[in-house]
């Protein structure tokens, strides 16, 4: 019996000290300036932390947790936490993870398959690039779940038919998989359908009162930085990752083979070609008046009335304890703001970097960068975004450009394989180690860091406006 309580306890060390350090806590004097449920939120917040890094307890169980926490610390009734997990972000996240599941019912991946490689033919360095391009172009718009759900199964397709060995083809697979990983993640940051976490900051921007960020506005400050980075980003890869092989014409031929069995187009392929395109038009042209997440939904609707996808099948591969996180965080992230904790601790993190923000105006923003990419490389990027968003925009500095900076800087999930959930995806094949994140990351990150610095002082200067 003993032994077994000592087991558990070994186990569960993080919990067990996770319940300490917020019985502590919690029963401390809080400091001058901040509020008995701010300091609390504050509370949550560390205890959260502690379990995600540590992974201690399940994720889902994290976020009953945060509701748990909210109410018995006070910080507000049942009714008023029930109400702050539902929000318009959490409808889109949902939406995004439901239509994931739709478009890779219908089997579009094999006929995006042939169409790469019509385009690049052989060579493998081409082959990098039209995985690089078409997967960044493709998250900028559906989300890296669906995008890496879609093209992976390619990408190991093209490595088995080359060699049965891993270990003679290591390079030239990291290449391919890395070409689809980090072009998921720079392809994330394009326009608000691209993360969960963009369209979290574009929530906390309306909901605070601050700004009305539509799809258009978005792309306006995203888009251009995504797409500079494209050859610089193809160049990094070469330079990591020298591939074995210079060609794969057996592999192609094999692949060619496969996909061209499966004949035309079907009618319901094309009909859900055709409704996802007027949900993209949806969330241009109406998110504006009644939210993306209500437009996500509404296209979920539309593939279940059409039979495209059941209703079964979307219940079993849709992650809801993904959306049961996000929705914990986000109402976490907006009880920081609403309690004031946000603006007290924007205020002391200020009133530390005041003599080096009274020297480089650009100081601010550089350590929401930083912050935000180790957040992010510990953490989910959108949980990131939803626990530091309503912190950085209580900085000082242009709001809009502070929620731009976090909402991108947590794109930078380049080191770890919990960083960005392409990386996530791919790293549970087994064929990419932690090694080999760092490798590349690095330099990912800096060149990404770069771009973000030359848009905050060229050019989203130029094209702000009070929104």
């Amino acid at each position: 019996m003993l032994r077994a309580v000592l087991y558990w306890v070994s186990q569960k060390r993080w919990l067990l000290f996770a319940a300490v350090l917020s019985f502590v806590l919690y029963n401390l004097p809080y400091p001058d300036g901040i509020s008995a449920n701010g300091y609390r939120t504050i509370n949550i917040v560390i205890i959260v932390l502690i379990l995600i890094v540590s992974e201690a307890v399940p994720l889902p169980a994290i976020a009953l947790l945060i509701a748990v926490l909210q109410v018995t610390f006070g910080i507000g009734d049942s009714s008023e936490v029930a109400r702050s997990f539902m929000s318009d972000a959490v409808f889109f996240i949902m939406g995004s993870l439901m239509l994931a599941v739709a478009i890779v019912k219908q089997g579009l991946d094999a006929r995006l398959t042939l169409g790469i490689l019509a385009l690049t033919g052989t060579k493998v360095t081409s082959i990098m690039w039209g995985f690089f391009i078409i997967s960044l172009l493709l998250t900028s718009f559906i989300g890296e779940h669906a995008v890496v759900a879609m093209l992976l199964p390619v990408v190991l397709t093209l490595v088995r038919n080359t060699s049965e060995d891993k270990g003679e083809v290591k390079n030239l697979t990291n290449l391919l998989l890395f070409a689809l990983i980090y072009g998921s993640i720079i392809g994330s940051i394009g326009t608000p359908s691209g993360g969960a976490r963009n369209a979290i900051m574009i929530g906390y921007w309306r909901d605070f009162g601050l700004a009305q960020i539509g799809y258009l506005k978005w792309m306006t400050y995203t888009y251009p930085l995504m797409l500079i980075q494209i050859p610089f980003a193809g160049w990094i890869l070469l330079r990591a990752f020298k591939p074995e092989h210079q060609r794969l014409d057996r592999a192609v031929r094999k692949l060619r083979a496969q996909v061209g069995r499966s004949g035309e187009l079907t009618r319901q392929q094309i009909l859900a070609i055709i409704l996802f395109v007027l949900i993209f038009l949806g969330w241009i042209f109406l998110s504006d008046h009644i939210g993306m997440g209500i437009v996500a939904l509404g296209g979920v609707f539309l593939y279940l009335a059409t039979g495209l996808v059941e209703w079964q099948e979307i219940n079993q591969r849709t992650n809801w304890g993904v959306v049961l996180l996000f929705a914990a965080v986000i109402s976490l992230g907006t009880q920081l703001s609403n309690t004031g904790a946000a603006l007290w601790l924007a205020q002391h993190l200020l009133s530390l970097m005041d003599p080096v923000l009274q020297q480089f105006a650009l100081a601010q923003y550089l350590l929401v960068m930083v912050v935000t990419t180790v957040v992010a490389n510990v953490m989910s990027p959108s949980a990131t975004v939803a626990m530091l968003g309503p912190l950085f925009i209580n900085f000082e500095g242009n709001t809009i450009f502070l929620g731009f900076t976090t909402a991108v800087a947590s794109a930078f999930g380049y080191f770890t394989t919990v960083g960005s959930p392409a990386g996530m995806i791919v790293a549970a094949t087994g064929l990419v180690k932690a090694k080999d994140f760092l490798r590349a990351g690095w330099r990912f990150a800096l060149m990404s860091a770069f771009f973000l610095i030359l848009a905050l002082l060229f050019y989203w200067p130029r094209i702000y406006t009070d929104v």
